[in-house]
């Protein structure tokens, strides 16, 4: 039960952070007056590393190393893209 309540924690934490990334890409990609495909790739780019920097994050907070970290922040990763609203 507590990893289902923890599951459904870190998904919540990784939607919201991925709508806050995708405004926050959005509006940098408009600071740097980014069109077409330039805007497209940057975008792409930061939304990656904003839901990668959460899951590297939560594995700092656990105090991860080595295989460990890297197991849990390539399943938290699948996790938050899996658990993202699909744009379109």
């Amino acid at each position: 039960m507590k990893t289902l309540i923890t599951a459904a924690v870190l998904a919540f934490g990784f939607t919201a952070g991925a709508m806050a990334a995708d405004s926050s890409c959005t509006d940098q990609a408009a600071e740097k007056k980014l069109a077409g495909a330039a805007k497209a790739s940057f975008i792409k780019k930061c939304e990656k590393d904003a839901g990668g920097n959460a899951c590297n994050k939560a594995a700092d907070d656990k105090k991860l190393a080595g295989a460990a970290r890297n197991s849990f922040v390539k399943k938290c990763n699948a996790d938050a893209a899996a658990s993202a609203p699909k744009k379109g």
